[in-house]
């Protein structure tokens, strides 16, 4: 399936904004990610395995909640991360 990486965590992938990855679940896919682009998975899933709070991510176009929303392979995973600044 197709992962939509945001700007700020391009650094991971070298600069990719799309990037393929494999995995039955959320979670999986997150891991495989973490195999190909070390350190990603951390940017994104807390300690408790849970989404960071300034992280969505949408599958298609439903936003998923945790890790074990389950995937297909046509799907299509956006990865989205909020602004802050002053």
């Amino acid at each position: 399936m197709t992962v939509h990486i945001p700007s700020p965590l391009r650094s991971y992938t070298g600069q990719k904004s799309e990037v393929e990855a494999e995995g039955s679940t959320l979670g999986a896919v997150l891991r495989t990610l973490e195999q190909h682009y070390p350190g990603f998975r951390f940017r994104i899933i807390t300690e408790q395995d849970t989404i960071r709070p300034h992280i969505r991510v949408f599958v298609n176009e439903e936003q998923a909640r945790d890790l074990s929303v389950a995937l297909r392979p046509d799907d299509q995973v956006y990865i989205i991360c909020a602004l802050s600044g002053g």
